[in-house]
């Protein structure tokens, strides 16, 4: 049983289309997220750079979850709002090591913040500080600083720690985001 088999049988949830949107800068990895996620049957070897964009839909008993997985390199960033009126969720992940880039994923988490379709709408948020196994790797809280992330009031959001290719922070990160689904399924 998959990890989203196993919070779904947890928490009693009835079966819920839910359309998350995976975003952040390229190479902070959120395709490798999402390949940890799948069953581990379903997990690809190897992982190659998004470009466009990808759907991926995880299954559970309870859930569905059709995941859009949008490019993060600077010539198809454009594409996000494309997916924002249907997103009832957003993973960001921030790759905590690349410190040159914060100033850049936080222009680009201000931009999707303030766009029409998310602005006014208390989508959840869920932040992956990823690659928390490197040397440079910043800890969630200076990452949540360098992001303003205190700043965000209107939207329930939480970080956590992450290391995508061992899988390691994102059972927290999910449990955390299948109750806020519920809270507003509620």
């Amino acid at each position: 049983m998959g990890l989203l088999d196993r919070l779904s049988v947890l928490l009693g949830l009835k079966k819920k289309e839910v359309h998350v949107l995976c975003l952040g800068l390229d190479s902070s990895g959120k395709t490798t997220i999402i390949n940890k996620l799948k069953l581990s049957n379903a997990q690809s070897q190897d992982i190659i750079p998004t470009t466009g964009f990808s759907i991926e839909k995880l299954k559970s008993s309870s859930l569905s979850f059709t995941v859009f997985d949008v490019s993060g390199q600077g010539r198809y960033r454009n594409l996000w709002e494309h997916c924002y009126k249907e997103g009832q969720a957003i993973i960001f992940v921030i790759d905590s090591s690349d410190r040159l880039r914060m100033v850049v994923a936080k222009e680009e988490l201000d931009t999707l913040l303030n766009h029409s379709d998310i602005k006014h709408r208390r989508i959840p948020i869920l932040f992956f500080a990823n690659k928390m196994d490197l040397r440079d790797a910043l800890t969630s809280v200076k990452v949540s600083q360098l992001l303003c992330l205190e700043n965000i009031k209107d939207k329930p959001w939480h970080i956590c720690t992450s290391d995508a290719i061992k899988g390691e922070g994102l059972q927290e990160g999910v449990y955390w985001l299948q109750d806020q689904i519920q809270a507003v399924k509620a």
